[in-house]
């Protein structure tokens, strides 16, 4: 891949008298160079979604298969990792930044960690046997502990291990994104890159997710290869450029100085708080949606709960389908249009319809035809939302610190995403009526699109489409 990303040398005598050169930083491509790269980058996420599609989907199984309830589910599933993304996102992020090797910024820790994801899925798959082992071999029962609780503990520990080793692969991984995908194509890789990801989900749950309960060692071991092999290929051919120097540590400096110098350097400026709303917003409405839109299209089995729409799982699970499917196109449409009016406009398209969307389920949603007909209007709000979202990031966070800023909008969603299910369940719990879950993700839709348009004014005060540059921010003490 070397002649396919030249860095930079004679690029202007090039480009006058030959083909059209695309440039980030200082890699220069070729049409077909730069085409190879996606290529590789691309189906790298297609094994990863696949990957990343097991253990949200079959951790809960394993848990509830040993005896655990709701709570305990709810806490490996999404409490824990919401807490390992608030510590190791901005790790990750500073980490990253500052690396420099022959390989890059940001590889090294994709190659470093992926025997870590490996390891972490082909445990998860053993996780019977190995309880098993060790229940044998130490005299548990002396202490209360039964099998199902070491199977239990095991499952929390390496399904914690793999969220610890993937946080670093998938930043890196995204992180690239600035660094090697030319902005002129940034918003069609996006909406490719979303609807591969859909894709990738749709062939887990399609021909992978109903063999869980009599193959699950096999799976997750299939997906661990099948990702290793993808990201280590993907490694190997995708070539990052060269990087000025980081700036300089302080020469002072302790672990609570550097997380005041990270706080002020990300979260001092309003324009990147209004950055980071969009995230919040998005998925502290979208989360608790799908948590609950199943209690609400079927039976929710609950005394003294308002009427629901009585679908059985099947029939939702042909709904959700549907809206999985409809993504991909949006997708694909959605990145186009990211690179002719910017990843910003977009975005509030999407924000409002998906505002709309959800007003309108609370209000004339009263069958599965209701339902599937709003849904699907909700699905492509949010395929336009998500295919513009990190365009937008990759086009509004300062190039530099860009890992760093773009961990610390991590740490402000993934807090939306360990509260929000449990607050609007309790909000639910009180109303006793599902339907009101349109209403909670209304008002934060409501909110993400306000804080939108103020977004948006403030970066065309910043220069806007033509000279738009990220606003500085130090990280010194005032």
């Amino acid at each position: 891949m070397e002649d396919a990303a030249d860095k930079g040398a004679g690029a202007p005598e090039l480009e006058a008298s030959g083909p059209k050169l695309y440039k980030v930083g200082t890699l220069v491509y070729t049409r077909t160079a730069l085409l190879t790269v996606l290529v590789w980058m691309l189906f790298g996420d297609l094994c990863l979604s696949i990957m990343e599609s097991t253990v949200p989907a079959i951790v809960p199984l394993q848990l509830r298969w040993v005896g655990a309830n709701d709570v305990i589910i709810g806490l490996f599933t999404a409490g824990i990792p919401a807490v390992l993304s608030l510590v190791f996102s901005p790790l990750v992020g500073i980490q990253s930044d500052r690396c420099r090797s022959r390989w890059g910024r940001r590889r090294p820790f994709i190659f470093l960690f992926t025997p870590g994801v490996v390891i972490s899925l082909v445990l998860l798959g053993y996780s019977e046997p190995i309880a098993h082992a060790l229940y044998a071999a130490l005299p548990w029962d002396q202490f209360g502990i039964t099998r199902s609780n070491v199977q239990m503990g095991l499952i929390g520990l390496f399904s914690s291990s793999f969220i610890i080793f993937n946080i670093y692969i998938l930043s890196g991984y995204q992180f690239l994104f600035k660094d090697v995908v030319p902005e002129e194509v940034l918003g069609k890789f996006v909406g490719v890159y979303r609807a591969i990801g859909a894709i990738g989900g749709f062939l887990f749950n399609r021909y992978l997710f109903g063999n869980v309960d009599t193959h699950v060692s096999e799976i997750y071991v299939g997906s661990a290869l099948v990702y290793a092999v993808a990201f280590l290929l993907m490694v190997w051919r995708v070539k990052e450029g060269e990087y000025p120097p980081p700036e300089p540590r302080p020469a002072r400096r302790n672990i609570f100085r550097g997380i005041g110098d990270y706080c002020r350097v990300c979260f001092s400026h309003s324009f990147y708080l209004k950055i980071y709303t969009q995230g919040l917003c998005f998925w502290c409405a979208w989360v608790p949606f799908m948590t609950f839109i199943v209690f609400f299209a079927t039976a929710a089995n609950r005394d003294g709960y308002e009427e629901t729409l009585g679908l059985s799982l099947g029939e939702f699970g042909k709904l959700k389908g549907w809206t999985m499917l409809l993504q991909v196109p949006v997708f694909f449409i959605a990145g186009a249009l990211v690179d002719r009016f910017h990843p910003l406009r977009v975005l509030l398209a999407g924000s409002v319809l998906t505002f709309i969307t959800y007003v309108g389920g609370f209000l004339f949603i009263g069958s599965s035809n209701g339902l599937l007909f709003w849904w699907l209007l909700n699905a492509v709000g949010c395929g336009v939302f998500l295919a513009s979202y990190l365009a937008m990031l990759t086009r509004l966070l300062p190039a530099a610190k860009f890992g760093q800023f773009f961990s610390a909008n991590s740490v402000i969603f993934q807090a939306g995403l360990a509260l929000s299910p449990i607050l609007c369940g309790a909000l639910l719990e009180g109303i006793r009526d599902y339907r009101y879950v349109f209403i909670w993700s209304a008002a934060f839709s409501l909110v993400g699109a306000i804080f939108g348009v103020a977004l948006f004014r403030q970066w065309k005060q910043l220069g806007g489409d033509e000279h738009y540059t990220p606003p500085e921010t130090s990280s010194s003490a005032s």
